[in-house]
C-alpha cells in the first residue's frame, strides 16, 4: 500500500510557485489530501481487518433418511493411516454421496460414517462411547472457504474497491490541479514569471525609485510655491515671437527657472541606487520587456487552466453521480448462495460484513468532500468566465503611483497577473513598475548620474579643429546632469542617445553654441527652449524619418547654420517638417545631405537670408532646380552627387555666387560655362569628380576666377584659354589624361596652387618656374624624368609632390627654396638621400616662418 508521503509528492510543486494558487486552488489541495488520508485509512483498515463471517440458513424441514444419532457422532471420527491427500478425496466422494443431511449433524461426522461402512456395529458403538481419535478441524477449514467464497460473490464490488477507487480519484484530481505546472510549454512561461516577479518584488529599485519620485515630487511642488524667491526665472532677451506651440513635443511641466548670468541650484538626490543594484535593476526591465513579448502572443496557459478546471468539474459530477448509487450498498448483513451445495450441503448463508460500518461512515465523508471540492470548482469557474482575465489594467497602480505610462496587458501575461492578484496585489503594483519607460527612464538617469561624473566628463572634453571645447556623448541612456555644469563648452555632440532629455540647467552653459543630434531625438524643458532659442548658432541634425527632427529646431530664430542629414524625399510626402523653415529668419547656411529629388520649395522660404546652400544626394537625380533663381543672396552654392549631366542654368541667375562646387556628378560638357560672365563675383569653380572631356574657351569669360578644380575628370589637354585667367591661384586637374603642360602657364603669375598628380606629364615646361608665387606643386604620378635647376626660383614653395614619377636625382638647387622643408617634399627615400649633405642639412632645418596652406 502507498504512504501518505509518497501519493501526496505528486501534489508537491516548486514553493515558489504558491503565489500563482489562489484561495480555492489552495483548498482543493488540502481537500485532495483529507481525501487521500480517506483512501489510505480505509484501505489499510481493509487490508487488516476487512473480513466476512458467514453461517448455513437453517431449512425448515429435516430429511427422513438420515438419523440424527449416527450423524451427529460420526462427526468427530478419522481414520488415523490415511494420508492428507487421501482425506481430502475421501472428503470429496463423502459429499458426493450424501443428497442431503439434517441441519443439526456436522458435515464432517457424516463424512467420517460414510467411510465406515463395513466395520461392525460394535466397533461403532465404542467409538462413540469413546471419541479419543485426532482432530482435523476440518469444519474450520469449511467455514473459511465459505467466508472467502461469500466475500467475493455476496459483497458488493463498491465495498471491496471504495479505497482504491478513492485514491485514483484522488490523484486524478491532484494532477488536475497542478498539470499547468507541469506541462512544458507552460511551466517553462510560468517558471521565468515566478522568477521575475520575485526579484522585481524584491529589486531596490522598486522601493529607491517611487522613493525618488515622490521625494523630485514634493521637491518640485515646494519650488512651484518658493517660485521666484529661491530661483530667478531666466530672462529671454527676445520677444515671445518664436515660442513652441502646444503641438511641439516638448516637455512641459513646470520645472525651475534659471537666470543667465547665475548657475543653477541642483537638489542633491534623496537615495543614490548601488552601482549593482542598477544593473540588476536595468537588467530586468530587459527581462520583463522580453517575457512580455514572449507571453503576450498566446493564451496557452488560460486556456490549460480552464480545462484542467473542467476536467475537475466533470469528474466531480461524475463521482457524485455513481457513488450516490452505491451509499446503500454498503450493509452489514449479506445473503449468500454460493453453488456448491454439492460441496458443503447448504445452499445459502447468512454473512457479515464487519467493515461495513466504518466504510459507509467513510464513503459519506468521502462524499461531503466530494460535494466541497466540486462547489469549489463551480466557483472557479464562475471566477473564470466572470471577468475577461485575458485582459489586465493597472490602472489602480497608475492612479496611485507617478508611472502613469504603465501600458495594459493582455493574454497569458494578464491571466497570471490576476492569479498573482489572488495572492497579493502587491505583487503586480511592484511589478507594473518594471513596466514603465518613465521608471525605466529614471533608473538610467540614476545609473548616468552616477557613472558620469562631472570629472569623468571633464576628461572626455577635447579641442577640435576650430580650437573650440567639445564634448561627444555617444549611445547613452540620456543626458548625464553633469554635462550642464561644464559651463566652458562650445560644442556639444550627442549621438544615438533616444531618451536624451535637456533641461533648463542648460542655461548655464553660457559659451554654448553649437549643438549635434545624430539619430538623438531631444526632448528640451521651456526654459531650456528659450535659453537655446537666444543663444544656439550651429545646429547639426542627423535622422533616418524627417519625424525624428525635433518640432522646436524649427523655432530657434537665431540660428545661423542648420545641418540636416537624413531622409527628406518630397515624393513620400515627408516635407512636412521644413515648412517651419520660414521661422528661421537669420540662417544663413543651411546644409541638406539627402535623397531629394527636387530642391523643396520649402527651402526658398529662407532664401532672401541663405548666404550658402549645401545638397549633398545620395545618387538621386536632382531634377528640378528652378526655384535657386529665388536664392538671390546665395554666395556659396554645392551641388554634389546629385547626377546632373549638365551645369544647371539656373544657377546663371545667382548674381550674388562667389564658389559653385558640382563635385560627384555626370557632367560631360560645360559648354554653358559661358554664361557665367554674368557672375561677376564667381571666384572658385569645383567641377572635380565628374566626366569632362575638355575645356571650351570660353572659360576666358570669368575673369575673376581665383580657383579652378577639375580633377578626377577625362581630359587630355589644358586649353591655352585656361592661362588667360590671370587672376587664378588655384588650379587643379589632378588625376586626368594629360600628357603635357603648355607653356603657357608662365602666364599665371599669381599661381599658388598647382595639382597635375595623376597624369601622363613626362617633361616640365621651363616656364612653370616663372610662377613664382607658388607654394604648393603636386606633381606625383606622372612620367617625369627630370626636375629643372630652375625649381630655386620658387622661393615661396613650401610643398612639393615627386614621388612616384622616373626621376634618378634631385637637383641641389632645392636647397635654395627657403621655405621648403623635409616633412614637405613628397618622394622616394633613396631620391631624398642622394641629395648633398648641405642640401639635407638645409631642408631638416626647423622654421619658425609661418607660411599658409591654403588659398
Amino acid at each position: 500500500m502507498f504512504t501518505l508521503a509518497e501519493v501526496a509528492s505528486l501534489s508537491d510543486i516548486q514553493p515558489t510557485y504558491r503565489i500563482l494558487k489562489p484561495w480555492w486552488d489552495v483548498f482543493m489541495d488540502y481537500l485532495a489530501v483529507v481525501m487521500l488520508m480517506v483512501a489510505i485509512f480505509a484501505g489499510t483498515m481493509q487490508l487488516t481487518k476487512d473480513q466476512v463471517v458467514c453461517l448455513p440458513v437453517l431449512q425448515s424441514t429435516v430429511n427422513s433418511k438420515v438419523q440424527p444419532d449416527t450423524s451427529g457422532k460420526a462427526d468427530f471420527t478419522t481414520v488415523e493411516t490415511t494420508t492428507g491427500q487421501e482425506e481430502a478425496s475421501m472428503r470429496t466422494a463423502s459429499f458426493r454421496s450424501t443428497p442431503t443431511v439434517t441441519p443439526d449433524i456436522l458435515l464432517s461426522r457424516a463424512t467420517s460414517s460414510q467411510y465406515q461402512p463395513t466395520e461392525s456395529g460394535q466397533e461403532l458403538k465404542k467409538e462413540q462411547k469413546d471419541s479419543s481419535g485426532r482432530k482435523t478441524n476440518l469444519d474450520f477449514q469449511q467455514y473459511v472457504f465459505i467466508n472467502q467464497m461469500c466475500y467475493h460473490l455476496a459483497l458488493p464490488w463498491y465495498s471491496k474497491y471504495f479505497p482504491y477507487l478513492v485514491l485514483i480519484h484522488t490523484i486524478i484530481l491532484i494532477v488536475s490541479s497542478n498539470f499547468w505546472f507541469k506541462y512544458p510549454k507552460t511551466c517553462s512561461k510560468i517558471e521565468h514569471f515566478v522568477s521575475i516577479l520575485g526579484k522585481c518584488f524584491e529589486s531596490p529599485w522598486t522601493t529607491k525609485a517611487l522613493s525618488e519620485t515622490a521625494c523630485e515630487d514634493s521637491e518640485e511642488n515646494k519650488q512651484r510655491l518658493t517660485g521666484a524667491q529661491s530661483l530667478p526665472k531666466y530672462v529671454s532677451t527676445s520677444s515671445d515671437e518664436g515660442s513652441p506651440s502646444a503641438s511641439t513635443p516638448m516637455i512641459t511641466k513646470s520645472g525651475f527657472k534659471f537666470s543667465a548670468d547665475k548657475p543653477m541650484i541642483e537638489i542633491p538626490s534623496v537615495t543614490i541606487l548601488d552601482k549593482k543594484d542598477g544593473e540588476q535593476a536595468k537588467a530586468l526591465f530587459e527581462k520583463v520587456r522580453k517575457f512580455r513579448a514572449h507571453v503576450e502572443d498566446s493564451d496557452l496557459i488560460y486556456k490549460l487552466y480552464v480545462g484542467q478546471t473542467v476536467i475537475k468539474t466533470v469528474k466531480f459530477i461524475f463521482i457524485l453521480c455513481y457513488t450516490a448509487n452505491f451509499v446503500n450498498t454498503i450493509s452489514f448483513e449479506h445473503i449468500c448462495n454460493p453453488k456448491v451445495e454439492h460441496l458443503i450441503g447448504y445452499t445459502q448463508f447468512e454473512c457479515t460484513h464487519n467493515m461495513a460500518y466504518m466504510l459507509k461512515k467513510l464513503l459519506i465523508s468521502y462524499i461531503s468532500l466530494i460535494c466541497v471540492y466540486g462547489f469549489i470548482c463551480l466557483y472557479t469557474l464562475f471566477w473564470l468566465f466572470r471577468i475577461p482575465l485575458k485582459e489586465y489594467s493597472f490602472e489602480k497602480v497608475r492612479e496611485e503611483s507617478s508611472f502613469s505610462d504603465i501600458p495594459d496587458v493582455k493574454n497569458d501575461f494578464a491571466f497570471l497577473l490576476h492569479m498573482v492578484d489572488q495572492y497579493d496585489q502587491l505583487y503586480s503594483k511592484r511589478f507594473g513598475v518594471f513596466l514603465s519607460e518613465v521608471s525605466e527612464n529614471k533608473l538610467r538617469g540614476i545609473s548616468l548620474n552616477h557613472e558620469w561624473t562631472y570629472e569623468k566628463l571633464r576628461q572626455h572634453v577635447s579641442r577640435n579643429a576650430q580650437d573650440k571645447q567639445e564634448l561627444h556623448l555617444f549611445m547613452l541612456s540620456g543626458v548625464p546632469d553633469a554635462v550642464f555644469d561644464l559651463t566652458d563648452l562650445d560644442v556639444l555632440k550627442l549621438e544615438l542617445i533616444p531618451e536624451a532629455k535637456i533641461t533648463a540647467k542648460i542655461s548655464q552653459m553660457t559659451n554654448l553654441q553649437e549643438l549635434h543630434l545624430y539619430h538623438c531625438p531631444a526632448k528640451v524643458e521651456q526654459t531650456a527652449f528659450s535659453f537655446l532659442r537666444d543663444h544656439l548658432r550651429c545646429l547639426h541634425v542627423k535622422f533616418t524619418d524627417v519625424a525624428e527632427i525635433p518640432a522646436w529646431v524649427y523655432l530657434l530664430k537665431t540660428l545661423r547654420e542648420l545641418y540636416l542629414i537624413g531622409n527628406l524625399n518630397s515624393e513620400n510626402n515627408k516635407m512636412i517638417g521644413l515648412e517651419s523653415l520660414r521661422e528661421l529668419r537669420h540662417l544663413k547656411i543651411l546644409h541638406v545631405k539627402s535623397n531629394l529629388t527636387k530642391i523643396p520649395p520649402n527651402i526658398t522660404d529662407v532664401a532672401p537670408h541663405l548666404t550658402k546652400l549645401v545638397i549633398h544626394n545620395d545618387g538621386t537625380k536632382l531634377v528640378v532646380l528652378n526655384s535657386l533663381k529665388k536664392m538671390t543672396n546665395v554666395a556659396e552654392l554645392e551641388l554634389q552627387n546629385c547626377e546632373l549631366e549638365r551645369i544647371p542654368h539656373a544657377i546663371f541667375s545667382l548674381s550674388n555666387l562667389q564658389e559653385l562646387d558640382l563635385k560627384s556628378n555626370s557632367i560631360r560638357t560645360i559648354e554653358e560655362i559661358i554664361s557665367f560672365q554674368h557672375l561677376k563675383r564667381l571666384t572658385c569653380l569645383k567641377l572635380w569628380h565628374n566626366k569632362i572631356v575638355s575645356i571650351p574657351s570660353s572659360i576666358t569669360h570669368i575673369k575673376n576666377l581665383e580657383s579652378l578644380y577639375l580633377s578626377n575628370n577625362k581630359l587630355e589637354t589644358l586649353p591655352a584659354a585656361v592661362f588667360s585667367l590671370q587672376k587664378l591661384r588655384c588650379l587643379d586637374v589632378s588625376y586626368n589624361s594629360i600628357a603635357v603642360i603648355p607653356v603657357e602657364i608662365g602666364l599665371l603669375q599669381n599661381l599658388q596652387h598647382f595639382h597635375i598628380t595623376g597624369n601622363k606629364v613626362d617633361v616640365l615646361p621651363k616656364q612653370l618656374f616663372k610662377c613664382v608665387k607658388l607654394r604648393t606643386l603636386s606633381l606625383g604620378q606622372n612620367c617625369i624624368t627630370s626636375i629643372p635647376d630652375k625649381v630655386s626660383q620658387l622661393l615661396q614653395l613650401t610643398y612639393l609632390e615627386l614621388k612616384g614619377n622616373c626621376l634618378d636625382r634631385l637637383p641641389a638647387t632645392l636647397g635654395q627654396c627657403q621655405l621648403l622643408r623635409k616633412s614637405g617634399l613628397i618622394v622616394e627615400d633613396h631620391l631624398f638621400d642622394a641629395l648633398p649633405s648641405e642640401v639635407k642639412e638645409v631642408l631638416n632645418q626647423d622654421t619658425s616662418i609661418p607660411f599658409a596652406n591654403g588659398i
